[in-house]
């Protein structure tokens, strides 16, 4: 999960890592990353391929490798969409710290109740697939928009507090992915520290 600003996309829908898509391209995408978190569900990251993919969406496998070069960029991509898709932006309604606390727990809750989807998620990103790091650079750098937004500063030039809360939710969801705790512990974790790092803007 690298630090770097990207634009945000104007549609998610409609963006890929390799390309601008048509909205019957944008379907079929769709289609491929709702059965990836449903063959994870049943078959885990290590049953988890292409194929079994484009199968059970009734997609042509050589039509699913148009999209995707493999299992874990599949799995970066559905992390990806739910990222720009369900975290909310920073309200101005509520202070700097409940700001950056209410951003780390929906980013630590997007995999709840999937199965083994934070599991992949971990291992997917850390993958060298040039597609899954074109990725990691996309959601690092919402990461880091969306954390530079709660705090009124400049995403290009940061400062420390907004490094120090990069690494404290990739840490976490490493954690996380790994198995050593639940994600809603995650959050709670999160949360904790964040209000550490946090204490002088209170």
């Amino acid at each position: 999960m690298a630090h770097m600003s990207t634009p945000a996309p104007t549609s998610v829908s409609q963006e890929s890592t390799r390309r601008r898509l048509s909205a019957q391209q944008a379907e079929t995408v769709a289609k491929l990353t709702d059965a990836a978190v449903e063959v994870l569900r049943t078959e885990g990251f290590d049953g988890l391929t292409v194929r079994a993919v484009a199968k059970l969406a009734g997609v042509a496998p050589a039509t699913a490798y148009t999209y995707f070069s493999s299992k874990s960029h599949l799995v970066a991509e559905v992390f990806w969409r739910r990222l720009a898709e369900g975290v909310p932006e920073p309200d101005p309604e509520l202070s700097t710290t409940d700001r950056v606390v209410a951003l780390l727990r929906s980013v630590a809750l997007i995999v709840t109740g999937d199965g083994d989807l934070g599991g992949a998620v971990t291992v997917a990103l850390l993958g060298t697939d040039p597609d899954v790091e074109h990725l990691r650079l996309r959601i690092g750098g919402f990461i880091r928009r969306q954390l530079a937004a709660a705090l009124e500063v400049d995403p290009e030039n940061p400062g420390p507090v907004v490094e120090a809360l990069e690494m404290l939710y990739a840490g976490g969801l490493v954690h996380a992915g790994m198995g050593h705790m639940s994600y809603e512990d995650t959050a709670d974790r999160l949360t904790e520290a964040a209000l550490l790092i946090m204490r002088d803007k209170r």
